[in-house]
């Protein structure tokens, strides 16, 4: 499956599998968290700081960790990972564009509120 279409994929059925109000606020969160380590860890490399980089990465393990937790809340759990390659294509597509679609469309609220 290509990226897109693991997006396409993701988004179909993306707000069943987000429904607990704990791992939506744990999302919120995580996914925030997730960025910002991101981005600490490209600036880390680039400044060839080694304290960033560990604390940048430590902060990746530690959103993929809450987003588990999370995600074990949910009477819909995730369809399982099939590999070290899907997870790592289902996750960053889910961090960087499934997610935040999710929030931007009204879905995070929706299922929040509901």
């Amino acid at each position: 499956m290509t990226v897109g279409e693991t997006i396409r994929w993701q988004w179909q059925d993306y707000a069943r599998y987000h429904e607990d109000r704990g791992n939506l606020l744990l999302h919120i969160f995580a996914v925030g968290l997730f960025w910002v380590a991101a981005l600490s860890l490209v600036i880390g490399a680039v400044r060839f700081s080694i304290l960033t980089m560990v604390l940048a990465a430590s902060a990746l393990l530690i959103s993929m960790v809450l987003q588990s937790m999370g995600h074990k809340k949910e009477a819909n759990p995730p369809v399982p990972f099939t590999g070290k390659a899907d997870f790592f294509k289902r996750f960053l597509s889910e961090q960087f564009v499934t997610f935040p679609r999710f929030v931007l469309t009204g879905g995070w609220f929706k299922n929040f509120f509901r």
